[in-house]
């Protein structure tokens, strides 16, 4: 009887300590199973359609006045590309990479349009990395507008939790280009990192905990937690979060068609890429750089920033640098920089979701998927050909 006993009181404190762990945690928990459940290969496409309604997010309003495209009827794209000696139908491509919507713009005007897995003009689609890009721009309107005093300043004149810690001293620009020299693999610490923060650890805290591991500019290493960063700088600089200073600098003033959203980690916004946005309403983001930064005459972001943006001059910026396999393609302000002399640049998320423009031809190109083979072999740059074959076979 004891032994029951004692068997039903450790049951119990069992039971209790289970009840206040999902008292505390529980919303958290939630959310962890739904995220886990949807990023299942199966689920991925109606995930990257639907996060708004499975995730927590905040809005970005709209403005008032949207930029219209015009709309071209019957173009056709290429029939396909070469890469490494090998010829790739384009139908074939797009149903490989499990392509949801793909869109292609020339001087303005659609040429081509066409949406899977249910999708339509109206769906936001998840950005994920891709949303590097616009904390990039953030940042480029930050500094223009003084909030932040300069990109050589260090981090830890803008971060709290870094003050008196290795990061200290880490100049922005360097986590702008993926230099920073942060002690942090993209591969194995991710999801120790997700875990911590989604459980409530302050994610600047968690950052700080990792320490370098060398000098910046030294190496360019991909990681994501260096957006974080800039996130937070922008957030403490300006005192609005994320979603509210892009809605006011931003996203009312490109002429976006749709509402925006921006996905929540532990009740902030998600920097390293949490953005939901229609198809054209990344074309017209990509135009803005397209355009130098100005829209209809107005200078959102400054020449400057867009040129710098682009500049992969630097050893550790250009493609191939220290011969990393995720350094194929060159690396400017959180946007990548293809080979050549045509002044491609592309925005990049995981499963496949892309914007890519040639300045030299006023192309957009922005392709969406959900691709779980996206860390195949050579995936960047197979794509790198496909949208110069589209956009070559547009002239």
């Amino acid at each position: 009887m004891k032994k029951i006993h004692k068997l039903g009181m450790t049951a119990a404190c069992t039971a209790i300590a289970a009840g206040a762990l999902w008292l505390c945690f529980g919303e958290k928990i939630k959310i962890l199973h739904t995220s886990l459940k949807s990023f299942k290969d199966e689920n991925l496409a109606y995930t990257f359609q639907h996060t708004p309604e499975i995730q927590p997010t905040k809005k970005i309003s709209r403005g008032d006045s949207p930029f219209q495209f015009l709309k071209e009827e019957n173009v056709f794209l290429a029939d396909g590309f070469r890469f490494k000696g090998r010829f790739y139908p384009t139908e074939g491509f797009l149903e490989n990479t499990k392509t949801s919507a793909l869109l292609v713009v020339k001087d303005d005007v659609i040429k081509y349009e066409k949406y899977f897995y249910g999708g339509n003009p109206q769906t936001l689609f998840s950005s994920n990395s891709m949303g590097k890009s616009f904390v990039s721009a953030l940042m480029g309107i930050a500094v223009a507008e003084g909030a932040v005093e300069s990109i050589e300043d260090p981090i830890g004149m803008y971060v709290p939790e870094f003050a008196g810690t290795d990061l200290e001293s880490i100049p922005i620009r360097a986590c702008l280009q993926m230099a920073s020299g942060i002690d942090f693999n993209e591969d194995t610490d991710m999801s120790r990192f997700s875990m911590r923060t989604l459980m409530g650890t302050p994610s600047m805290k968690v950052i700080a905990d990792h320490g370098v591991q060398e000098a910046p500019y030294t190496h360019r290493r991909y990681q994501s937690i260096n957006t974080e960063i800039l996130g937070q700088i922008i957030k403490n600089a300006t005192g609005r979060s994320l979603a509210e200073y892009m809605e006011e600098k931003l996203w009312k003033r490109i002429g976006a068609e749709q509402d925006a959203y921006w996905t929540l980690s532990n009740g902030t916004e998600l920097a390293m890429g949490g953005l939901s946005v229609s198809l054209r309403d990344y074309a017209r983001f990509a135009r803005l750089y397209l355009n130098g930064g100005s829209f209809h005459g107005e200078q959102i972001l400054t020449k400057e920033w867009v040129r710098d943006s682009m500049d992969v001059s630097a050893a550790y910026s250009r493609p191939g640098a220290n011969q990393d396999v995720y350094n194929a393609i060159g690396y400017g302000y959180q946007w990548w920089v293809p080979e050549g002399d045509r002044g491609e640049f592309m925005a990049i998320g995981v499963y496949g979701q892309w914007m890519y423009a040639d300045p030299s031809r006023q192309i957009i190109i922005v392709k969406t998927s959900a691709d779980p083979d996206f860390m195949s072999q050579d995936y960047e740059l197979k794509h790198v050909e496909f949208f110069r074959a589209i956009a070559g076979g547009l002239l």
